[in-house]
């Protein structure tokens, strides 16, 4: 189970799978394809910059939406 603790400022990888609506697996997929880099954590358990990921959904719903 994922610890629920990250720095202030950043999100675990299920926050931010949570709020860009995928899966963990779809995380690492948005991740391999460099559209999201980690920021921090382990590589079992990666921290999200909270920005970035706010940032990747607003052009993922702008995307949706158009």
């Amino acid at each position: 189970m994922e610890s629920q603790m990250s720095r202030p400022g950043h999100l675990t990888a299920h926050q931010t799978a949570q709020l860009l609506g995928v899966g963990l697996a779809g995380l690492r997929s948005i991740v391999h394809r460099g559209q999201l880099t980690r920021s921090g954590g382990t590589p079992r358990q990666p921290w999200y910059a909270a920005k970035d990921v706010a940032a990747l959904a607003a052009q993922r719903a702008t995307r949706a939406s158009a």
